[in-house]
């Protein structure tokens, strides 16, 4: 589904990513973990094509096709979805419009007419109901004045209406609550398919107690120096990261 080879990357010329491999199948969930400054943010920027960050060598295979060359809505369109973890606000554009207009975008570019008003309306109230979002919820301005529970369940809500092929939810878990949190953890786990694959950047082993992944990665600085499964969270969350470092230097 999505393979990353030998990825350099950089911003403002200090080299973040420093020959990051990683393959992620349809099915799977992998966890990426790592301390503050190990580059997971920048993993999920370049990956989504964020124009701050240059890719100085390496792939970025999307179902096996280069996507490198490729903007952040051209791969949006592919199937990259990209949670943020400080949603914007957009004042005067409903929860609703907003994802008329996205996925009618996304339609546009894959040569496909509108989507049928009652079609995407049937859409919108079974993704909804599916994430427990109240209709009034849907008629806000995106973001504006919403909990930060409220701003990552729609975030979630997005990714159910676009049905992306493979799902970046950077820090998704930044700022929740043990209720918001589990609301958007079970979200995400209604939305896991055969056909999609999901990355899920955090800090904490917490969110992985809710959304259990296939594979754990941690990285550091600019590598994944170890990978193992939902054990080897357990044990970052006991030890801290120092004990990979020492490992590293063994």
């Amino acid at each position: 589904m999505l393979e990353i080879k030998d990825l350099h990357a950089s911003v403002e010329d200090k080299e973040i990513l420093k020959g990051l491999n990683l393959k992620v199948n349809a099915g799977e969930v992998h966890a990426i973990m790592g301390p503050n400054g190990a580059g997971k943010s920048t993993l999920a920027s370049v990956v989504s094509g964020k124009e701050e960050y240059e890719v100085t060598s390496g792939n970025i295979l999307l179902e096996g096709e280069d996507i490198e060359e490729l903007g952040a809505e051209e791969r949006a369109h592919k199937g990259i979805f990209l949670s943020f973890q400080y949603p914007v606000e957009i004042p005067g554009v409903s929860v609703t419009n907003f994802m008329k207009t996205a996925i009618n975008e996304t339609r546009k570019a894959r040569g496909q007419e509108e989507m049928p008003a009652r079609e995407m309306l049937k859409k919108i109230k079974e993704k909804s109901e599916l994430l427990e979002i109240d209709s009034k919820f849907l008629s806000r301005s995106l973001n504006e004045g919403f909990s930060g529970g409220e701003k990552k369940r729609n975030e979630i809500f997005q990714m159910a209406m676009l049905e992306p092929k493979v799902a970046i939810l950077d820090e998704t878990d930044s700022g929740l609550d043990i209720d918001a949190l589990r609301i958007v953890a079970n979200g995400v786990n209604k939305l896991k398919s055969k056909d999609n694959a999901v990355i899920v950047i955090t800090h904490y082993q917490r969110l992985l107690d809710y959304i259990v992944p296939d594979f754990v990665h941690v990285l550091h600085d600019g590598k994944i120096v170890k990978s193992g499964t939902k054990d080897l969270a357990l044990e970052l969350e006991e030890k801290g990261y120092d004990w990979i470092k020492e490992e590293l230097k063994a």
